[in-house]
């Protein structure tokens, strides 16, 4: 283990929790989830109102490392998820967590473009899960964030990669309907994106960033695109 790469990870609170174990989170993996504080977007529908608002978190990155350090042998991998994760640099964490033997999976807005790439570059990350949060002309409402040119570059990077990914987005029927779900799909498809789009129902938790009641209606399945499968969470 190369103790010199330990101690020059930062001390910095930026982890604001850290879950146990999950058999949900990476299929086919029991895992961890890593829970970095603060986002660069504010999505209206997002039920982390703390984790994104958070300017500091509860853990160190050595705090971290001593629990991951106890599950070895006992877990597959470590999901980096948030928040958003790659708003900070991952890579010496990353290659400490792929020390200890563990797999890892990023899930990303896809905003930090040079972080993904620096990550996926350096063959560290082992799946992605990519949020599609709007398309273009409604991107801004959804996420109050002017970054979806830096995500088509990161969806652009990972299409045209070998990166095991999904791109998956989150449904509240009142903001996004089955014409913006299948202007995404016909994004996708143009780009060449061929695996599963994942669609997530919001999660009415009373704690969401734009204070969101469950929407007044749902999705007509019949009415989406059958140019990908689509798999509902």
């Amino acid at each position: 283990m190369n103790t010199d790469k330990e101690s020059s990870l930062s001390n910095t609170k930026i982890i604001y929790d850290i879950t146990k174990f999950s058999h949900l989170d990476y299929p086919d993996h029991l895992s961890c989830i890593v829970w970095f504080a603060g986002c660069n977007m504010r999505c209206v529908y997002c039920y982390n109102k703390e984790i994104v608002l958070a300017k500091n978190g509860h853990y160190k990155i050595d705090d971290l490392l001593s629990f991951l350090r106890s599950r070895i042998g006992l877990l597959d991998a470590v999901v980096l998820s948030g928040g958003e994760a790659t708003d900070y640099e991952l890579k010496d964490l990353c290659e400490t967590i792929k020390a200890f033997g563990f797999k890892i999976k990023l899930d990303t807005n896809g905003t930090n473009f040079e972080n993904l790439r620096t990550l996926c570059e350096a063959k560290l990350i082992d799946y992605i899960a990519l949020d599609y949060k709007a398309p273009k002309n409604k991107f801004k409402e959804i996420t109050a964030s002017i970054k979806f040119e830096e995500f088509s570059k990161s969806l652009n990077y990972l299409v045209q990669s070998r990166i095991d990914f999904e791109v998956r987005t989150t449904v509240h029927a009142d903001l996004l309907d089955e014409e913006d779900i299948n202007c995404i799909i016909d994004d996708l498809v143009e780009r060449g994106y061929e695996q599963k789009y994942y669609l997530q129902n919001f999660r009415d938790t009373g704690t969401s960033i734009g204070s969101l009641q469950s929407a007044s209606k749902s999705l007509e399945s019949g009415l989406l695109s059958d140019k990908l499968q689509i798999v509902m969470r």
